[in-house]
């Protein structure tokens, strides 16, 4: 399968290749603006054709996939594009800057019949695969409360448009990081019918800390961080039941504030009760997204096997916009349906 890749920075370079890589695409096309990620794209892939934009990615033949890892900002056009070529895409999250344009872009992928889905890659963490396996198999009783943190120290924001953005050109922790924090929480505990949230901006343009407490249909209720701001993050994920806790404080090269509950080989956090605690072996996916997307190309049905529904990132843009509106009037707000 042959996978032409939009941006070649961070996402595209950093995330997305190696993984289509790992799911056994060839790359066949990159398009990036840049001279120096030009370059940086003939020696990764020699044998792929480097072009300086979306509309010429496009025209290039033999495609399979698209793979959108330009800034957010640019999803929406970028993605009717596609559309119009009739490619089949993944765009990384958020699949737009709010539901508005998520909901239209969905639809009108329906409508030509042009398969989509969404880099909600973060499903298929460990962490979080363990926390469903313990929810569903009873170990932590019923779910009182469910916190996820996305909490950094960079004091100093970076200079890129993640942090020099406006919140409607995609910028912000709110889209980027939220993003994330939301839809594992609606993975686990289904829709959100109400959020309540802060939203502030000390060091960028757009938000640079945000929490959220969503109130899903299932009863449970989420608390959802993400800050640049933190200089003692809190613990990564914890899920509070009438059995037990299932904590996680270690994520990837964040500094972890809470000593003593590192992850043991074959490990990913604790189940506590108590003073009394035990580690927990992890659950790792036998399947990856890339992998997913790669069987769905080759099924009867092309956007049911698809690994991440598009609308589910509608739900997502909808409770971010819920939040938002939460924020500036200080007060619940109940999340659009639809």
């Amino acid at each position: 399968m042959r996978v032409g890749i939009a941006g070649y920075g961070m996402a595209g370079r950093g995330i997305h290749r190696a993984q289509l890589r790992a799911a056994g695409f060839e790359i066949g096309a990159v398009a990036t603006s840049s001279a120096e990620r030009s370059d940086a794209v003939r020696a990764d892939e020699p044998d792929a054709v480097v072009v300086p934009d979306l509309d010429a990615l496009l025209e290039v033949s033999g495609l399979d996939l698209v793979v959108l890892a330009t800034p957010s900002g640019k999803h929406f056009e970028h993605l009717m594009a596609c559309i119009a070529a009739g490619l089949p895409t993944v765009v990384d999250k958020p699949i737009a800057v709010d539901s508005s344009a998520a909901r239209e872009v969905v639809e009108a992928a329906e409508d030509a019949g042009c398969p989509l889905t969404v880099f909600h890659n973060r499903r298929w963490d460990p962490p979080h695969l363990t926390a469903k396996k313990l929810i569903s198999d009873g170990t932590i009783g019923d779910v009182i409360r469910y916190e996820f943190r996305w909490e950094r120290w960079r004091p100093e924001p970076k200079d890129r448009w993640r942090e020099q953005a406006s919140a409607a050109d995609g910028g912000g922790l709110l889209l980027d990081l939220g993003t994330h924090l939301v839809d594992s929480a609606v993975d686990l505990f289904g829709p959100v019918e109400s959020v309540f949230a802060t939203v502030s901006a000390h060091t960028t343009i757009a938000e640079d800390a945000a929490v959220l407490l969503c109130r899903h249909a299932s009863g449970v209720v989420s608390e959802l961080s993400t800050t640049s701001l933190a200089g003692a993050p809190g613990p990564r994920l914890r899920v509070s039941g009438t059995k037990a806790a299932y904590v996680v404080t270690e994520f990837e090269t964040e500094p972890n504030a809470f000593l003593g509950f590192e992850n043991s080989e074959g490990h990913i956090g604790w189940i506590a009760r108590g003073e009394t605690r035990e580690p927990v072996r992890e659950v790792q996916s036998s399947t990856t997204f890339y992998q997913q997307v790669t069987a769905a190309l080759h099924s009867g049905d092309v956007q049911a096997a698809m690994p991440v529904d598009p609308w589910d990132a509608v739900h997502t843009a909808r409770v971010i916009d819920a939040a938002r509106r939460s924020a500036e009037n200080w007060q619940a707000v109940d999340v659009a349906r639809g």
